[in-house]
């Protein structure tokens, strides 16, 4: 005789690479298995149709109800029943939607998209990893540092680091990058860059959410705050490396390395 036991909904231990949640269910990507999403913690459902089993999936968007996997083997769009290339075959990092145009990070520079076709924007030749739109810049993160266009002056920055910078953010006026080296990289606002370390913490990413600045690294999730003008890391939850993080309503899901996707309440 043989009885059957549930498994929990979190219980896939594929190493996870992004994480992502909406108003539909939780999205998943694992490294090399494929993409999985999840509605109310019932059963993991595999969204394998049109992606390639050899697909390295980097990051997952979700923009306008629409799940975008950035891969290895180019940009793909969930729509509802299978994987659509969206046009773009060079490997992506990072995808965003803003206003009515749309940017993608690639091995080969920012791409842009306005009407049905890709576009190269800037930084050719370089592997951008990630990028944001702020109102007067527009911040480049590629394999050897930095670079800024002042949408005012009409110019570009560069800011030769010798490291990759694998994602941005901004943090009380301080440009932040997180390097393959697994340091920070934290401007002064005046132009120079200082590379921190935080004792033997190997930090994946950083990732803006609510207004606070998540930290991904393989000893847990931290966030970075100031306290007496200093930077430091405060523990969310330890235990296990986490690769990515997002927040839906009052839960904060991470994908981990060796613990599947993980959740605690704000």
């Amino acid at each position: 005789m043989q009885t059957g036991t549930k498994q929990p909904w979190n219980w896939l231990l594929f190493p996870f690479s992004a994480v992502t949640a909406g108003p539909y269910g939780v999205f998943a990507a694992t490294i090399w298995h494929g993409v999985y999403s999840i509605e109310d913690e019932s059963e993991w459902d595999k969204l394998g149709t049109g992606l390639p089993d050899t697909a390295g999936i980097h990051r997952l968007q979700l923009h306008h109800e629409l799940l975008h996997a950035c891969t290895n083997n180019g940009l793909y769009e969930w729509n509802g029943e299978t994987w659509v290339q969206d046009g773009l075959t060079l490997p992506c990092y990072q995808y965003r939607r803003l206003g009515g145009a749309c940017y993608a990070s690639t091995s080969d520079g920012l791409w842009i998209r306005t009407g049905s076709k890709w576009g190269q924007l800037s930084c050719e030749g370089k592997h951008v990893f990630d990028f944001l739109s702020l109102p007067q810049y527009v911040v480049v993160g590629h394999d050897t540092g930095i670079s800024l266009y002042d949408r005012f002056m009409d110019d570009w920055a560069h800011f030769e680091l010798q490291r990759a910078i694998t994602s941005l953010a901004v943090y009380r006026g301080h440009l932040i990058g997180a390097t393959d080296q697994g340091e920070l990289m934290i401007g002064d606002k005046k132009g120079r860059f200082e590379r921190v370390q935080f004792g033997k913490k190997i930090i994946y990413s950083i990732v803006p959410k609510r207004g606070v600045l998540y930290v991904c690294t393989d000893q847990g999730l931290f966030k970075l705050v100031y306290i007496a003008d200093r930077l430091v890391m405060l523990s969310v939850q330890l235990g296990f490396p986490v690769t990515d993080v997002d927040i839906l309503g009052d839960q904060i899901y991470m994908a981990t390395m060796f613990h599947g996707i993980q959740t605690i309440s704000l």
